[in-house]
């Protein structure tokens, strides 16, 4: 069988022109949706290229977006001032940090000092821990996108058997939560597990989600499951000698057996920052 492809990108756009409208309600009624960012100079290229790409689909979409740069090397306590000031500013309602952050700092500390009613990724502990009481859908925003490819199919989740293969507190931990909520039975496992291949094999859904490429291979799939891969990995191609990026799962492979799976690039990534600026037209709105 040929699996279905499960186009994070085409959806995306729709969730993007959903907030466009929506933020443009808000620009027509003079309170314009805003997004402030916190880079800190690390050396990290791709962080700046991300944030300047967010700058664009930002002013795409009629959200204005400020970000607030701090030099290499900035301290714990000049980067705790500023997002202390954000977070009394009554003008400010949706504030980000971008990472990684200098070594050194704490992102733990930082991420407890956001405001949870501006923690526009919803990584504060708070929400998280709201997210597992029920009470919010302000989930990281990786998390979220996943639930929202899996929903794109029509695949219903309750009584399904979900496999997360990657336990972080930002990914794989909510992403479990999200789907208990849903009803379905929930196995949460790491690379270490023993016998993961049989309880990969196992799943209705599974979602790799533990940053190691090809991980996942066509002999620990499920026929006709549906496969979410998390997983992000700069790896070298051995045919040109050039950095691509691929998931967790061998996805030709895959391909032969699931039902449905979702491409990296082209899945969960674009998603992620499509359901961000629907979190800041949102929090605007409240």
């Amino acid at each position: 069988m040929a699996a279905q492809l499960i186009d994070g990108r085409a959806l995306a756009d729709e969730f993007r022109t959903q907030t466009a409208i929506r933020a443009g309600e808000l620009r027509d009624s003079g309170k314009p949706a805003k997004l402030d960012a916190i880079l800190v100079d690390s050396g990290d290229n791709g962080a700046r290229v991300y944030a300047e790409n967010q700058a664009r689909t930002c002013e795409k979409l009629g959200i204005q977006y400020r970000l607030h740069e701090l030099a290499e090397g900035s301290s714990q306590a000049a980067i705790e001032s500023k997002v202390a000031g954000l977070n009394l500013d009554d003008s400010v309602h949706a504030i980000m940090v971008h990472m990684p952050l200098p070594e050194g700092v704490d992102e733990h500390d930082i991420k407890m000092m956001l405001d949870p009613d501006k923690d526009v990724e919803g990584v504060n502990p708070a929400n998280i821990g709201n997210v597992v009481y029920g009470k919010s859908m302000r989930a990281p925003c990786t998390a979220l996108a996943t639930l929202k490819l899996i929903e794109s199919t029509g695949v219903g989740l309750k009584g399904k058997r979900c496999v997360v293969v990657g336990a972080s507190v930002v990914v794989g931990r909510p992403i479990a939560v999200l789907l208990m909520q849903r009803e379905a039975t929930v196995i949460s496992c790491n690379k270490f597990t023993e016998g993961l291949g049989d309880l990969c094999r196992s799943a209705d859904v599974l979602i790799p989600a533990a940053g190691v490429a090809g991980l996942i291979t066509a002999d620990m799939v499920k026929e006709g499951a549906l496969v979410v891969d998390v997983g992000v990995n700069r790896v070298v191609d051995p045919e040109t000698g050039k950095k691509r990026t691929t998931g967790d799962v061998v996805f030709d492979e895959v391909c032969g057996v699931a039902g449905w799976v979702s491409p990296v690039p082209g899945g969960v990534g674009p998603m992620t920052v499509a359901v961000l600026l629907h979190n800041v037209v949102e929090l605007a709105e409240n």
